[in-house]
């Protein structure tokens, strides 16, 4: 008999992600009890499905799943997380009901992490700078003038943190010809040694890097992890990115070196998620903003969708999820 699947999702989510053919596989080793999603567990709708459901598979801004709600779903065993952290929908009830957690985090490493390594590349290449230049003098530019230095052969990157994407970082940039260093307390010198990279305290990455970019979680222990002393620790020129969280940094600091003119800053994610009007940081010729575009976003989104749905195959199979997220896990995950 056919495990039966349900959405959880705002709809404008299932809509975005999921798109008719991203859920086409699940059938018929599936039963796909519905293609809109429960958007409220304790309306009559969203009871009446939960009450049928194995497997649930969820995106952002699900509802939270309590106790209530696992008691309104007998059957229910899997949650699978078309998205990335399950932080703010899986309740405590769910991992002491031994409900089986799985996301999509994985896939949505890829994009940040290639998003990273193009910034990486046009940060040494100097690309944004000498563009800036040429648009403002509107004549002859000559690139190697203006940065003796430029260029990506045997520059140092720092990464902050073997994450998931810091881990896709790390393996983007093999092809490269590139010094690549890891600050990590986790991070073991065997397990540098076999992702090729250097294993350096913080405080030596940040002081010896060309460009440095933060791939750590926000907890709070890493509130801050970036403070006014370890922004002064970068070499004149280097570049800083952040596509990780802004709480982590301590923007006025970073403002602050950045104003002294040699510290450049390409930054996704900010504290607030949106700076106010009057924020420096829009106006400094050495700061690239972003609007947290480095996630999935788009066609992006389907690998998320298809993340989530080949869990629930597998699942189907009698197999073992491969993206499997466990209660012990988000003490040092995003």
């Amino acid at each position: 008999m056919s495990l039966n699947v349900a959405l959880a999702m705002p709809l404008h989510t299932a809509r975005a992600v999921f798109s008719s053919r991203s859920l086409e596989p699940l059938e018929p080793a599936l039963n796909l009890l519905s293609r809109e999603p429960i958007q409220d567990f304790h309306s009559p709708e969203g009871q009446d499905l939960l009450r049928e459901t194995d497997i649930l598979i969820t995106g952002w801004g699900c509802p939270m799943i309590d106790d209530a709600v696992l008691d309104a779903a007998p059957r229910l065993r899997y949650v699978l997380h078309a998205a990335g952290s399950v932080k703010h929908h899986i309740g405590d009830a769910c991992w002491e009901r031994g409900v089986m957690v799985s996301s999509a985090a994985d896939a949505n490493a890829i994009p940040v992490a290639e998003y990273t390594v193009a910034m990486i590349v046009l940060a040494n290449k100097r690309v944004l700078q000498i563009a800036r230049a040429l648009h403002t003098t509107r004549s002859d530019v000559l690139p190697e003038q203006l940065f003796p230095d430029m260029g990506n052969y045997r520059k140092r990157v720092g990464i902050i943190g073997a994450s998931k994407i810091g881990r896709h970082v790390i393996r983007l940039l093999a092809g490269y010809e590139l010094d690549v260093a890891v600050a990590d307390p986790y991070l073991s010198p065997d397990e540098a040694a076999i992702l090729g990279v250097e294993l350096l305290s913080l405080d030596e990455l940040m002081a010896t890097s060309d460009v440095v970019s933060l791939h750590a979680p926000s907890l709070p222990s890493t509130k801050n992890l970036i403070d006014a002393g370890q922004i002064a620790r970068m070499r004149p020129g280097a570049t800083f990115i952040n596509t990780a969280r802004g709480e982590l940094v301590d923007q006025d600091a970073l403002l602050a070196r950045v104003e002294r003119g040699d510290l450049y800053a390409v930054l996704d994610v900010t504290t607030p998620w949106v700076l106010p009007a009057e924020s420096r940081f829009y106006t400094h010729p050495n700061v690239l903003l972003t609007p947290h575009v480095a996630g999935s976003l788009g066609n992006e989104l389907e690998r998320m969708a298809s993340s989530a749905v080949a869990e629930a195959l597998r699942i189907s199979r009698g197999e073992t999820l491969q993206f499997q997220v466990r209660a012990e896990d988000l003490a040092f995950t995003a």
